[in-house]
């Protein structure tokens, strides 16, 4: 092939996949073992028996099957993205018993960034800095467009290669809910940089998905550079990219000499196609033995934690709002105090939608695309859905400062000693940012998992986090320990499920008042001023209800 068709097309943006345009992957030949070591060590932290060997067995089915999946996804009109939650479950852990089955289920975020980056080495490949460089100095906005089943391990990655801040808009599957070919995705990046996909240039590796893709989405230039992948389809593909190179150091050289060649650009109004999707969470499996052991199921905010303000983590976050909304953007700038109006809003519209139902978990794309985003251009609210995963990460970590409270680490070691495992169960914007903070405290080496809110789409009192949890554990609910600081929130759940001992803690979100009318009604079995107190509560009978 030559590179005419790419020299009668001048691009408004340019769209990269990531594996196999900005990266090569190159197995470790290790890698499975070594995974299969950091699953085992998870559930044995979690005190659950571990048999590396049989984690071993699962993965090689599990990517046996992933890539029978892929390769027939390739072949539907629009195919949806599995949810992390999905992918563990009925993949990677479905050959181990359910206790583990479900820890390694709600850790999903967790252990597929250790997929990722644990299986596989990911290097630059040559010419990428080039095409950037020229990108950049051509005012030419770049995109990511990937099938991902951690799209958080590949912003870590670019972030580790020094490229995050040349991109302008991330698109994940696993993040958008939808899969390539879907033409879905192509086309809410395009939208996101302010343009259409016809007027962009899609560039992939694989002919099945990325030049399907391409042309279903209707970009302007489709172009692969070869990889691995790129001469040996799993089937026949009756479409054909515009251009095969073999690097994207040529890439670079074709996108000069057009750039070059015609610097004008026209086409068709721009479409306000985003699709988009959240994936379901995971169907629960009984177990048929009846569990001998208890466990401590603990609340995040109040309860591990106290929370308190962090002016320079909030700067930050405005800052970053700012740069990705306002950096090349044809609209007026909505600067730091615009950026800080619409989230004031959007928080405010949050806690309404909790009132309005507790039960109802909120997606990272409502807060940010339609609450957020409101009022704001179609541009900039695709742009918002693309990021709204990472964005949610971010916020999470920023709105406060975590503060151990007394008596906590303690609490957790004593339970790692008796050997009784410790789940955290929060009702939270991002899990992500529960388990930064409990790894910030020193504390998540002590903590078998954590069942959240955003990832598990339930919320407390909604009692199917608290049986998750439990499931996980592999623990008898009426041996088990529930510490919260909610009586309608915390007690309620835990209660539902028959947990013997109910805990309240003093000092979190609820009035002291409040916490005795639970403990006098036996809604709670205890209530206490710090950590340190129910560590003598350990192993003894709760009082009748």
């Amino acid at each position: 092939m030559t590179i005419e068709p790419l020299l009668r097309n001048v691009p408004e943006a340019l769209l990269l996949d990531f594996g196999g345009v900005i990266v090569e992957t190159r197995k470790h030949p290790d890698g499975r073992d070594r995974l299969a070591g950091l699953l085992t060590e998870r559930l044995r932290r979690a005190l659950l028996p571990a048999d590396a060997r049989e984690i071993r067995r699962s993965l090689d089915a599990a990517l046996t099957a992933l890539k029978h999946w892929k390769h027939a996804q390739s072949r539907r009109p629009a195919p949806q993205e599995m949810s992390p939650r999905e992918v563990v479950a009925d993949f990677l852990a479905a050959d181990l018993p359910t206790p583990a089955r479900t820890l390694l289920t709600v850790e999903a975020d967790e252990v597929l960034a250790e997929v990722t980056c644990t299986l596989s080495a990911h290097d630059l490949r040559p010419g990428v800095e080039e095409l950037l460089d020229l990108a950049d100095s051509r005012g030419l906005p770049v995109g990511v467009v990937s099938n991902a089943h951690s799209g958080r391990s590949h912003r870590m990655l670019l972030d580790q290669l020094g490229l995050a801040d040349r991109i302008a808009v991330q698109c994940y599957s696993d993040e958008i809910g939808l899969r390539k070919p879907h033409p879905g995705l192509i086309e809410l990046a395009a939208e996101a940089l302010g343009t259409a996909p016809e007027r962009c240039w899609y560039v992939g590796d694989t002919q099945d998905r990325d030049v399907v893709a391409g042309r279903r989405a209707g970009a302007g230039v489709v172009v692969l550079t070869r990889s691995h992948h790129t001469d040996h389809p799993p089937f026949a593909v009756a479409d054909q990219a515009d251009a095969v190179l073999e690097t994207p150091a040529e890439l670079a050289t074709a996108l000069r000499e057009t750039l070059d060649a015609a610097p004008t650009t026209a086409g068709p109004p721009a479409s306000n196609s985003t699709g988009g999707g959240d994936g379901d969470a995971v169907d629960e499996v009984d177990s048929a033995a009846t569990p001998s052991r208890g466990a401590l199921l603990i609340d995040h905010g109040g309860v591990i934690s106290t929370s308190a303000p962090d002016p320079e983590a909030l700067e930050q976050m405005l800052g970053h709002l700012t740069r990705l909304l306002d950096h090349r953007a044809p609209e007026p700038p909505l600067g730091r105090a615009g950026v800080l109006e619409r989230l004031t809003a959007a928080r405010a519209e949050h806690k309404s939608a909790k009132r309005r139902d507790p039960l109802q978990e909120i997606s990272p794309r409502t807060f940010w695309h339609a609450w957020f985003g409101a009022e704001l251009s179609a541009r900039r609210r695709a742009l918002l859905a693309a990021e709204a995963t990472d964005l949610m990460a971010r916020w999470g970590a920023a709105k406060s400062r975590r503060l151990l409270r007394r008596g906590v680490r303690a609490l957790l070691e004593e339970c790692f000693q008796a050997g009784r495992p410790v789940v955290v169960v929060s009702n939270t914007v991002s899990g992500r940012s529960v388990r930064s903070a409990c790894a910030a405290h020193g504390i998540d080496h002590l903590i078998a998992a954590s069942v959240c809110s955003d990832e598990a789409g339930w919320r407390k009192p909604d009692s199917a986090m608290v049986r998750e949890a439990l499931q996980l554990a592999d623990a008898d609910p009426s041996r088990s320990i529930f510490y919260g600081d909610k009586p309608q929130n915390d007690a309620v759940a835990a209660r539902a499920c028959g947990i013997g001992r109910r805990v309240l803690v003093r000092g979190g979100s609820t009035e002291d008042a409040a916490l005795d009318a639970a403990l006098a009604e036996g809604l709670a079995t205890d209530v206490v001023a710090e950590a340190d107190e129910l560590i003598a509560l350990l192993g003894t009978p709760a009082r009748a209800a």
